[in-house]
Formats: C-alpha cells, sequence, structure tokens
C-alpha cells in the first residue's frame, strides 16, 4: 500500500489553493468542518488551548477528523509559515474515496497515527 505522504502529493499540482501568510488562523476549535486541508507548502501548527499537538508540513493532511465525522473543529490550525493549502470539500473527499480506494485508507492511517500518538506536555 503506498505511504500517505505519497499518495497525497496528487495535490502538489492542483490550482485550487487557499494561501495563507505566517500567523493567519485557517480554522478555530469548534468552527463547523467543512473540509480537510492538504499543504501543498508551508507549514501549520495544530494546537488545542494549552498545547501543540502537530507541526503539518508540505505534502501533510489536517481537518480531516470533522469531515469525517461531521462534528466540530477539535484543534486550531494556524499557518507557522506563509502556506498554500489545498482545500477537499466533503462532495470532492466522497468522489476520492469512491474513485481511490487507497485515498480512504490514507486518510485513515493519518487519522488513527494521529489517535494513538501520545499527547504533547502541556505548555504554559
Amino acid at each position: 500500500m503506498p505511504d500517505a505522504v505519497n499518495h497525497f502529493k496528487r495535490f502538489q499540482n492542483s490550482d485550487d489553493v487557499e494561501s495563507y501568510s505566517t500567523g493567519a488562523v485557517i480554522f478555530r476549535t469548534g468552527d463547523p468542518g467543512e473540509c480537510l486541508y492538504f499543504v501543498k507548502s508551508g507549514v501549520v501548527s495544530l494546537t488545542t488551548e494549552d498545547r501543540e499537538l502537530e507541526q503539518v508540513g508540505e505534502g501533510g493532511m489536517f481537518g480531516e477528523m470533522a469531515l469525517v465525522d461531521g462534528a466540530s473543529r477539535s484543534a486550531t490550525a494556524t499557518a507557522i509559515t506563509a502556506c498554500e493549502l489545498v482545500p477537499v470539500t466533503q462532495r470532492r473527499f466522497q468522489f476520492l474515496v469512491q474513485q481511490t480506494p487507497f485515498f480512504a485508507t490514507s486518510v485513515m492511517r493519518v487519522m488513527a497515527e494521529r489517535l494513538r500518538r501520545p499527547l504533547p506536555p502541556v505548555t504554559n
């Protein structure tokens, strides 16, 4: 099975890009989850109130949980550097899952890795 990061590289050539400057908030905890994002360039920080959960760089994905389960965002996403992100709406996500079964498996793998990872220490 292809590795998730390599599988997500398919989005590197997408023209459907949203640009964010350094420090821009992409979404906040509690916002509706209308799409997931693939990082075409730059680095995004995922945080909760008191800790950074992860930094996602080029070829990575974030925002998938809210898209999959329909709940609100569980973290805040902030651009650490200037970023170009490829949004994937629910409709596009469903199409990709139907057309490319490995895509769905790759998304599930990323989610499972995040859920299994121990939480980082609380920052003050």
